[in-house]
């Protein structure tokens, strides 16, 4: 019998393994290669089986990525058939470094997924059990593995200026990155890249440390400058070979940000908890994202509607598997090329017990904050403490980093106040929070009225009503819920869907359903939850002007609203005296 699959291969990472039944459905209740017995794995290759690859040269037009089809004769197929992906190609389990993990989870495998080398495709019988190997493909090639691919883009330090950040395999001694930029149709100029890497001993734990480790290549970043407001810009990706010669990307494109307090239309989309999936169906180790396929698709096809873009932690869900940094930065290349990509941190990029972490668990599987750090650009004045603020035309935003102590009296709250105390209200009327963990208020998993940081929303809720911050969004929570208007336990406002004059405290969100598999809401009713959604979405701001604000949540799967409510004010009621939020005054005259 002889059937054809069609795999879509990145050039810098493939799957892991492809799941195959003859009835067309895959695992997807469980992590997948935690079944399968590679220890049992037998020679049984058959004679009248056979696999094949094609084409056997991938990019050679620049591509970044190009489908493969499989081709597959079996004598006698059944529903344990099943085909996998080895790299490198002429893979040998003799070559795996000797490691001893205690506790080391299943499966027991040499290396990370393939990324950057020649690979082959396998079929087995016998299901995961008990696999034998029946055939191996001819082996599959790039044209350049080296290539620069996936731009993601980020505000820089200051509002004019935009960071482009690519991964590549060219070390500084190879050859020297740079980005060619300009007004779209005019000459171009050229702006050098910095150049970073890291290596094994930079993890913290396994299994990044061990059998998750893979070589990240170079991670270059180049900041564009002095951009005029509102701009259209186009820019490649380039490298200066040492033999004069020249390495480029494809073309791109992006709009600069408006001027601080710009008075125009202007689109923000926040969410949580994405990570990454296959496109063509196939497992990988942590296959637990369902919805971030429609997440990213969906923010694709609305990608003229948006301006920038807020990842609010759990970014990737790699868990110390490295290369499943470029799958995902593959992923959302659409999105990240083309306007800003912002991140915060959450605990799986990085806690690790023993590592300064503010939660002492592994849930970043050994990668305590470097690849977050080194893959993602963020305006930060130091990138081990990922809180930063940024300005977009009438947005000011301050993000904090939930991995890290925030409480009264710490570097990071004194962070947090300086950054709400700096935004000029009056040019740039809308302040929003935003962390991964849940400082402040949601139902789920209910406790005090907050989801286990309650210290988080004791310390912080005094800052946001003191400098009454409009919105404080949160990830980490699976699902979407909406608040009241808050503080200290309270609503301070009865309207639900359009809040007018002085809203008196600050509306807190969830919007951890980007992706991951979801949490069910608590069934216990909380005076000041609005709304509560458990579909795959993610938020998004419109600001028409200093007066007039829209907040949406859309679902994933077709971009339709579940939720919604409005802001209307004026300047005069953001000056105005709230509870625990009024300007000391005087009767002297």
């Amino acid at each position: 019998m002889e059937s054809f699959l069609c795999l879509k291969v990145s050039l810098i990472l493939l799957l892991l393994v492809h799941c195959v039944l003859v009835h067309g459905d895959c695992i997807h209740d469980v992590q997948p290669l935690s079944k399968i017995a590679i220890h049992r794995a037998l020679f049984a290759l058959h004679v009248n089986a056979s696999i094949r690859a094609k084409p056997v040269l991938l990019g050679t037009k620049g591509e970044d990525f190009e489908w493969i089809t499989v081709e597959i004769e079996c004598p006698d197929p059944s529903e344990d058939d099943w085909v996998a992906a080895f790299s490198p190609a002429k893979f040998n389990s003799s070559t795996c470094p000797p490691v001893v993990v205690p506790k080391q989870e299943a499966p027991h495998i040499c290396s990370a997924p393939i990324k950057r080398a020649d690979f082959s495709i396998a079929l087995f019988s016998g299901g995961l059990s008990n696999p034998k190997l029946l055939s191996v493909s001819n082996t599959v090639t790039f044209a350049n593995p080296k290539a620069p691919v996936y731009p993601r883009l980020s505000q820089g330090k200051s509002w004019n200026e935009m960071a482009v950040t690519w991964t590549s395999g060219y070390n500084i001694i190879d050859a020297v990155p740079f980005v060619e930029w300009g007004f779209k149709g005019e000459s171009q100029t050229q702006s050098p890249a910095g150049t970073l890497t890291f290596h094994r001993n930079a993890m913290c734990g396994p299994p990044a440390r061990t059998f998750g480790w893979r070589d990240p290549g170079y991670i270059h970043t180049s900041f564009l400058k002095d951009l005029w407001p509102n701009s259209l810009y186009t820019y490649k990706l380039g490298h200066r070979l040492f033999n004069g010669s020249y390495i480029w990307s494809k073309s791109y494109y992006f709009k600069s940000s408006p001027n601080p307090g710009q008075d125009s239309l202007q689109r923000v989309v926040i969410f949580g908890d994405m990570g990454k999936a296959e496109r063509d169906g196939s497992n990988e180790y942590t296959n637990l994202q369902p919805g971030s396929l429609n997440t990213t698709d969906q923010l694709i096809k609305d990608l003229d509607n948006i301006d920038i873009v807020f990842h609010i932690g759990d970014i990737t869900y790699a868990n110390g598997y490295i290369s499943q940094w470029d799958q995902f930065t593959s992923q959302v290349e659409p999105i990240a090329s083309t306007v800003p990509y912002m991140i915060a941190s959450g605990n799986h990029e990085r806690d690790v017990p023993g590592t300064s972490s503010f939660f002492e668990t592994n849930d970043s599987g050994g990668e305590c904050g470097v690849l977050a750090e080194t893959m993602f650009y963020v305006p930060a004045e130091n990138r081990a403490k990922f809180w930063y603020s940024t300005d977009y035309g009438m947005f000011h935003f301050c993000i904090a980093d939930s991995e890290h102590d925030w409480r009264e009296g710490s570097e990071q709250y004194k962070f947090i106040e300086k950054c709400l105390a700096s935004a000029d209200r009056q040019k740039q009327p809308w302040l929003i929070f935003a962390a991964h963990r849940v400082l402040g208020y949601s139902s789920a998993y209910w406790k005090d009225g907050s989801y286990g940081e309650s210290m988080g929303r004791d310390s912080l809720q005094k800052l946001w009503q003191k400098y009454k911050v409009d919105i404080a969004f949160y990830g980490h929570v699976h699902n979407y819920e909406r608040t009241c208007p808050i503080y200290q336990n309270r609503c301070v406002n009865t309207e639900k869907s359009h809040y007018s004059g002085t809203v008196n405290g600050t509306i807190n969100i969830v919007v951890g359903a980007g992706g991951y598999q979801l949490n069910s809401h608590s069934p216990l009713q909380t005076d000041w939850s609005i709304n509560k959604v458990s579909d795959f979405g993610f938020g998004k701001l419109t600001a028409f002007n200093h007066s007039s604000l829209l907040f949406e949540y859309k679902r994933c799967s077709d971009g339709e609203v579940y939720d919604q409510f409005t802001i209307s004010r004026d300047y005069r009621d953001v000056l105005a005296c709230v509870h625990d939020g009024c300007e000391p005054t005087t009767l002297a005259l």
